[in-house]
């Protein structure tokens, strides 16, 4: 069963995020893609999310996850303490959500967004994208 990130492709921040979710799974349990790309936008139409959801998602066993619950869920399966972040998911869901949207909403400001030229993933995280 693939678990299947979708992410900002033009997010520094998010960019950096799935770097430290690569690092921190080495049973490969995430593969990832960007919104934009084709398979991104596949993705969306095929599971009915908002095509202007600004947010990462997961898909995992046909269900969607965004905002804090994907967060939360990407977690639970990394290695060393941080599937201890899981717990989280016992604070209600508007509030929750409401700093995920709190951070998503000024991420280009804090972190900026790519560049036009970037550097390239390893072969290995290469092989992780869909």
């Amino acid at each position: 069963m693939r678990r299947i990130i979708l992410f900002d492709g033009d997010c520094y921040f998010c960019d950096v995020n799935v770097q430290f979710i690569f690092k921190r799974d080495p049973y490969a349990h995430f593969y990832f893609t960007p919104l934009q790309s084709d398979k991104g936008q596949e993705l969306i139409q095929k599971f009915a999310i908002p095509k202007d959801i600004d947010s990462v998602v997961l898909i995992e066993n046909n269900k969607v996850f965004t905002e804090s619950s994907a967060a939360l869920h990407i977690a639970k399966k990394l290695d060393g303490l941080w599937h201890l972040l899981f717990l989280f998911i016992l604070i209600p869901r508007p509030i929750r959500d409401g700093v995920y949207k709190y951070i998503a909403k000024n991420r280009y400001k804090w972190f900026g967004k790519k560049k036009d030229s970037c550097a390239l993933p390893s072969s290995e995280l290469r092989r992780r994208f869909l």
